[in-house]
C-alpha cells in the first residue's frame, strides 16, 4: 500500500488506472452505494484501482472478491472511460481526481453466490433498467454494456452522455 501523504500527491498529479465491473445476473445489474468520496452516497459500479504489475482482468476479479465477496467470470470488455471528480478520498487534493477506468461485463462464477459488501459500500441493489437519477458515468457504462434490451432506455441523447474521446 502507498503511504497516504504520497498517495495524495499522486492523486493530485496524475490519472489513476481503475477497473469497474458490470455484474449481470438474472437480467439485472448490481450497483452499490458508495461510502467514501469520490461519488459518496451514489449508486455506483463496483471496482477500483489497478495495482502495479496486475493484469486488468485480474484487478477486476480481485475487486469483485474484495468489494462484493464473490468470484466472477469476465464475459466482455465494455470499454475505457475517463471520469473526473472534484472531491477525492482525502482533504487537500487541489486538482480533484482523474480516473481512467477499464470496464468489464462479468457474471457470477457460482450462480448461487451471495453478495457480501466490504466497508467501501453500505448497501447494494439489483437494477433492470437505467434510472434517470444515476450518475452520468454509470448510465453511460450501462448503455455501452448493452445488458438492457429496451431501446427507449438505451439512448445516449436522452441521458446527455457521450462516448469519451
Amino acid at each position: 500500500m502507498i503511504e497516504e501523504k504520497l498517495y495524495k500527491k499522486i492523486l493530485d498529479s496524475i490519472p489513476i488506472c481503475c477497473v469497474d465491473i458490470i455484474l449481470f445476473h438474472k437480467g439485472k445489474v448490481l450497483l452499490a452505494k458508495r461510502v467514501n468520496e469520490p461519488a459518496k452516497g451514489e449508486w455506483w459500479i463496483p471496482g477500483g484501482r489497478v495495482l502495479k504489475n496486475e493484469k486488468l482482468v485480474d484487478a477486476a476479479k480481485r475487486k469483485a472478491v474484495e468489494e462484493l465477496g464473490t468470484e466472477i467470470i469476465i464475459k466482455n470488455l465494455i470499454g475505457t472511460y475517463e471520469i473526473t471528480f472534484v472531491k477525492g478520498p482525502f482533504e487537500g487534493i487541489k486538482e480533484g481526481i482523474h480516473d481512467i477506468s477499464v470496464n468489464f461485463l462479468v457474471e457470477l462464477k457460482d450462480k448461487n453466490s451471495r453478495i457480501n459488501l466490504d466497508k467501501t459500500n453500505k448497501e447494494y441493489k439489483w437494477i433492470d433498467k437505467i434510472d434517470s437519477d444515476l450518475h452520468d458515468y454509470v448510465k453511460e457504462v450501462l448503455i455501452d454494456s448493452k445488458v438492457f434490451k429496451k431501446t427507449e432506455l438505451i439512448n445516449k441523447e436522452r441521458y446527455n452522455v457521450g462516448a469519451i474521446q
